[in-house]
């Protein structure tokens, strides 16, 4: 006889979280910079070139080397004009950039103090990196180690994608942390252990699929010509995101920042942005 907790496992594996679009705005964006006045405006109009999806609506705040001084100065002025998006670079104000160790105190604060998005760019003078990075988003991929439910960032994602681009989905769970369940359902007689992992594997690899397959019906649906494309595997986060960088040639990474429990960033997003040093990061 069928126990009723099989059933109850049979309706909830078929229900499903489905993609819902978030209206996002960007009427007033706000480019944040260590440089003087001149050079300033010649790196915003880079920016304003670089993120043309974004259309024609936007008014462009630029802020020079004496706008963003002090971290107290910078956040007042955020506060003041509250941009739908900042845009800025990695180690602000500092001749850090040079070692690949840290984002700089100013990015820190903005990313977690602020409510809207900041995207970061390579440091401008480091002359090749931000040449190369500031050219399409015809390739953009959003990664997260949860991406079932996240409307939010895969909303963001497909918002800065180019028309006709491709929109990758990423997600991976960290082989480690299952190693370490299964270790711990072997040492429970009752569980079959081989079977255990068998089945949590495919339903933790299922379901991020089919997340990212009503996000492609979605995007479909509403008239987007976005290709979505899915990547959802184990292994090393770190290891496996800058790997799916590389093999895709992303011109945009799109990354959650902010954790409810706790001040600081997100777990995910600190490494992978001092990692990936040669391209932007939206960090939402």
């Amino acid at each position: 006889m069928i126990k009723v907790d099989q059933f109850e496992s049979v309706f909830k594996s078929a229900a499903k979280l489905s993609f819902k679009r978030q209206e996002l705005s960007f009427q007033k964006i706000a480019v944040v910079t260590d440089l003087e006045e001149a050079e300033a405006k010649t790196l915003a109009a880079r920016v304003r070139a670089f993120l043309q999806v974004l259309g024609d609506g936007p008014e462009w705040i630029v802020l020079d080397r004496a706008q963003s001084e002090t971290v107290e100065q910078l956040l007042g002025l955020v506060a003041q004009e509250k941009p739908e998006l900042l845009v800025t670079y990695r180690n602000l104000h500092s001749a850090a950039w040079r070692w690949p160790h840290s984002l700089g105190p100013r990015l820190d604060v903005l990313t977690q103090a602020t409510s809207c998005p900041v995207m970061v760019l390579p440091h401008p003078r480091d002359v090749s990196a931000f040449d190369a990075s500031m050219q399409h988003t015809e390739v953009v991929m959003a990664v997260t180690d949860h991406l079932v439910g996240d409307s939010r960032l895969v909303s963001y994602a497909a918002s800065f994608t180019e028309k006709g681009g491709d929109l990758f989905l990423a997600h991976i769970e960290d082989d480690a942390i299952f190693e370490r369940y299964i270790e711990v359902i072997s040492k429970i007689p009752s569980i079959d252990t081989d079977n255990a992992r068998e089945q949590i594997l495919k339903q933790l690899l299922k379901e991020p699929r089919d997340y990212i397959e009503s996000c492609r019906r979605e995007l479909k649906e509403e008239g987007s010509d976005l290709r979505v494309h899915s990547e959802v595997r184990t292994g090393h986060h770190l290891t496996e995101y800058k790997k799916l960088v590389e093999d895709h040639s992303v011109q945009l990474l799109v990354l959650n920042t902010k954790d409810e429990d706790q001040l600081a960033m997100h777990g995910l997003a600190f490494p992978l942005a001092v990692e990936l040093r040669q391209i932007p990061l939206l960090m939402v």
